[in-house]
């Protein structure tokens, strides 16, 4: 365990299993609607995407996005590794807190289609008029699934001659996990 430092690449190890700074992290994905989804080509061309998604009770992210749209098909062709930036954007400059997550995603299986799509209305807060035809078969859309496999936090800023440092705190996944969203 080891405190942020230039040398670990300013991440803190410390905190890593502390409830409230588990929940933290959470409280990020609970009260936020759109994560930055961050895909790269096999080529290695970064692409960065606003989406609308929910998450579940083992806190999988969901969101549906076309098929032909670049971060899915980056999703297809690059072994579905993904990275997501949660955050709220809205607050004053210095004082942001986000949630960093890395991990892999892929299409959802069919037979999860319908639950992801409660679970996508319920974020909503209205009628989605969807069915689960309208991400089978030829329909242009899928509803895909992220799995984490690395989170972090924003930690505090230290200051480094006259000039302030951010942190990041990286969390536990089993942790992580392990203290469950009320959905």
């Amino acid at each position: 365990m080891e405190v942020a430092t230039a040398t670990n690449r300013w991440i803190d190890t410390i905190d890593s299993e502390k409830p409230e700074i588990i929940q933290k992290a959470q409280n990020l994905i609970i009260n936020n609607i759109y994560c930055t989804l961050s895909t790269c080509s096999p080529e290695g061309e970064p692409w960065v995407s606003p989406v609308f998604f929910a998450y579940d009770e083992q806190w999988h992210i969901y969101w549906s996005s076309a098929i032909v749209s670049q971060h899915s098909q980056n999703i297809y062709h690059n072994s579905g590794r993904v990275a997501i930036a949660i955050f709220n954007s809205s607050v004053a400059q210095g004082s942001a807190a986000g949630v960093y997550l890395s991990g892999s995603a892929a299409e959802l299986d069919v037979e999860n289609i319908e639950k992801t799509m409660k679970l996508l209305e319920k974020r909503a807060n209205k009628q989605l008029n969807r069915t689960v035809a309208d991400y089978l078969d030829d329909s242009p859309r899928r509803i895909y699934k992220f799995q984490p496999q690395q989170v972090w936090l924003t930690g505090n800023r230290l200051a480094v001659g006259n000039q302030l440092v951010d942190t990041k705190i990286q969390i536990n996944l089993a942790s992580f996990l392990n203290l469950k969203p009320h959905i």
